[in-house]
């Protein structure tokens, strides 16, 4: 499947699969046998999984930090992941 043909829309994809398609583009512009006007449009999409996937790992660390310790170092409360 060509790059041009995968939707912009990156909502539905999960953090694993945008690092695997951003792993993909480098490795095809890596290699260096793709055409200027398609590299161009690959590194494009590979701004935007770069983008995607910080959105991701932000939220995540979010969501992390609602875990409260307690002196001890012990977890003393945690906050529902799905509250927002």
């Amino acid at each position: 499947m060509s790059e041009s043909a995968v939707p912009d829309d990156l909502t539905g994809f999960t953090f694993e699969k945008a690092v695997a398609e951003l792993e993909s583009i480098v490795a095809r512009l890596e290699r260096g046998d793709v055409a200027l006007d398609e590299s161009i449009a690959i590194y494009e999409r590979g701004e935007r999984l770069k983008k995607h996937c910080e959105t991701l790992l932000s939220a995540a660390e979010n969501r992390i930090e609602k875990i409260r310790l307690d002196r001890s170092g012990k977890p003393a409360g945690v906050e529902p992941l799905d509250r927002e």
